[in-house]
């Protein structure tokens, strides 16, 4: 496939209502729809190219995914959701190498990523390398090393990029983004992060586990191991926990070794609950604080710590430095203490106090609160859906739609017409709330829609911000890993601690270089 030497530049220069969209240097009149390929098919990935399809706007031209017994199941799924497509008549694949071997005949415009996290950028970059278009499931990438070369490889070959992170294109999230953006806080020194994650088993007993069987299990019809692992070392396929085995799996998930799923908790494989569920509960603060570069990192408290999988509980502690605002000219945002916590862990309710003597002293499963110099910010759920604000002066939170002072705050970024969010209420009920986002992806690769100057794109998590939010998520990952304060310099990618050093690259297996 021809790479077009200016794709993005193109893109923006398109008109909208023309009838014509560019993809690569292919111009294609209107009707044409985007051929799409599938790179993970079940699971989250159905989720993410089925919208696209039933948009009327792609078609599928190839899948990938390396079991098998994929296929079926997806064309199983297919059929209970009543849409009229038949994968036995499109290439599929168990090899991600072999599929973009072949991208050109098979003539991919854009591509879908929803593999386990070590797979995204070995992916992704041969993908964008060709001049393809992704949307990648977050986390971006599993380690900074990629990260790196991912956001070098996205704007060398001006493609476009969307990480999954459903939530940005919530009407919600970007009104309390714009919100937070005019300074009605003041001056935000503080923010707390939380998750019920991890939800699938990981922390000491895992290790001990896979330690204790070193021969392995039969493999399942289907499954290409050696396509499963990809970039990661050799190691012998590992079915099933027993049923009576000591693991932790609070949402019954099933005990699934690696595949499929319960992968995640693995440092070679996954991110853990961090990079799982940052991206999106993260994500309004870093937009609304125009969060930059993290100077150093510190795990401050760790449960079940071993030298395989994430822990079981966590509380991190990241330091963001001192920046110029980008949306108030001349303003410089002072440097903020930000806490993630995970496994269960929470805020105390004298974090939040406010909050917390209006709701009998509890404070949300999940959420981000923002504290300032002159009041505070609850995002009340994972992705920004329901958002409320109490300034000094109030006696209680109320939701950023209908808060007086937050009324006030012009209108800055676009809203998603399809983003199903509640007209003039930020909601937690978001049946389909993520179709916004996948649709914003193939408008942005037609050339319509909106512009969004914060990203330079028509995509708002392109690599402009994912990549910069990515950053920090994955010097906590790595916070989890090596104990004590690390110090991050992101201009030589390099940490102050040898062991540290050593996590920022993946391992590469010989004949899966990318």
């Amino acid at each position: 496939m021809k790479v077009c030497a200016s794709r993005r530049g193109f893109l923006r220069g398109m008109a909208a209502g023309t009838g014509v969209f560019a993809i690569g240097c292919k111009s294609l009149r209107g009707g044409q729809k985007i051929r799409l390929a599938a790179v993970g098919v079940m699971g989250k990935g159905y989720s993410d190219w089925t919208p696209m399809v039933k948009s009327g706007l792609a078609e599928m031209v190839a899948f990938c995914d390396a079991d098998y017994a994929m296929r079926e199941k997806a064309q199983l799924r297919l059929a209970q959701d009543g849409i009229d497509l038949d994968m036995y008549k499109i290439p599929f694949f168990t090899d991600y190498r072999s599929l973009l071997d072949n991208a050109g005949l098979l003539g991919i415009d854009a591509m879908t990523i929803s593999t386990p996290d070590h797979v995204h950028a070995p992916v992704a970059v041969r993908a964008m390398q060709q001049g393809i278009h992704v949307y990648v499931q977050k986390p971006l990438v599993r380690t900074l090393w990629e990260l790196d070369y991912f956001g070098r490889t996205a704007k060398a070959n001006n493609v476009i990029v969307q990480m999954g992170n459903q939530g940005s294109s919530l009407d919600s999230m970007r009104r309390c983004t714009e919100v937070l953006q005019s300074g009605i806080l003041g001056d935000a020194k503080e923010v707390h992060v939380w998750t019920n994650r991890p939800v699938w088993p990981q922390g000491k007993a895992v290790t001990d586990w896979v330690k204790g069987h070193p021969k392995g299990d039969k493999l399942r019809p289907g499954l290409n191991w050696n396509a499963w692992l990809a970039t990661a070392a050799e190691r012998p396929f590992l079915d099933q926990y027993p049923k009576d085995a000591d693991v932790y799996d609070p949402w019954n998930l099933g005990k699934n070794v690696y595949h499929t799923f319960t992968w995640r908790g693995f440092f070679d494989f996954g991110a853990g609950a961090f990079g799982d569920m940052a991206c999106h509960t993260m994500n309004l603060a870093f937009r609304g604080l125009e969060l930059g570069g993290v100077s150093d990192a510190e795990c401050v408290s760790i449960k079940s710590e071993n030298d395989l999988a994430y822990p079981l509980a966590s509380k991190v502690k990241l330091t963001y430095k001192a920046r110029a605002s980008k949306v108030r000219p001349g303003v410089t945002l002072p440097a903020l203490t930000l806490y993630w916590y995970d496994g269960g862990l929470k805020p105390a309710a004298d974090v939040m106090p406010k909050w917390a003597s209006a709701h009998d002293g509890k404070v949300p499963e999940t959420g981000c609160y923002i504290i300032g110099s002159k009041g505070s910010v609850l995002m009340q759920d994972d992705y920004g859906a329901k958002c409320a604000i109490a300034l000094d002066s109030d006696k209680e939170f109320k939701d950023v739609f209908e808060h007086e002072a937050a009324k006030a705050v012009p209108r800055s970024i676009p809203f998603r017409t399809d983003s199903a969010a509640a007209a003039g209420k930020s909601t937690v009920e978001m049946k389909g709330f993520a179709n916004g986002h996948y649709i914003e992806f193939l408008d942005a690769i037609r050339g319509v829609g909106p512009y969004y100057e914060q990203t330079h794109s028509r995509c708002f998590a392109d690599v402009e911000y994912c990549v910069p939010q990515m950053e920090g998520i994955l010097v906590g990952c790595i916070a989890q890993r090596v104990p004590g304060k690390l110090v991050w310099d992101s201009a030589t990618q390099t940490f102050d601690n040898a062991k540290a050093n050593a996590l920022v690259k993946p391992y590469i297996r010989k004949g899966w270089e990318f």
